[in-house]
């Protein structure tokens, strides 16, 4: 509900409330605030174990398509586009050896070559042109 809400827009709005309520009456306010928000929170999460106990395991049928959508805000193209091609390969350019890993889970860190990969070419030497694929152009 409060993602948006940054620091400075916080800063903004206590100073707003210290002018507004005065030094004697804030700290009473943001008690109630603190007391009001508690509630609140108390009041959702019974209501939701509450539903969660009458319907049973139907809760979780109807909760599905709800945290799909959640998934959606951290939707990265490039990362869902790589999942699409490569739905469960490993990363053909070997960009998954992160912390020593390859990939694999083996915790090599690239001293040995990973089952069914083939090795990496030699890099080109100066003056040397690339191989040409006539069919990839």
């Amino acid at each position: 509900m409060f993602e948006n809400v940054g620091w400075s827009e916080i800063l903004i709005l206590l100073v707003a409330a210290l002018f507004i309520l005065g030094p004697e009456r804030l700290p009473e306010a943001a008690a109630w605030l603190g007391k009001s928000v508690r509630k609140v929170r108390d009041f959702a999460s019974g209501a939701r174990q509450q539903l969660r106990d009458e319907m049973g395991p139907e809760f979780d049928e109807y909760r599905k398509p709800l945290e799909d959508l959640r998934s959606l805000r951290n939707f990265d193209p490039k990362r869902a586009v790589t999942q699409h091609l490569f739905d469960g390969d490993p990363d053909p350019l070997g960009l998954d050896n992160v912390n020593g890993t390859n990939g694999h889970g083996n915790g090599s860190n690239g001293s040995a070559k990973p089952v069914g990969q083939p090795a990496a070419p030699e890099p080109l030497k100066p003056g040397e042109r690339p191989p040409v694929d006539p069919d990839a152009t």
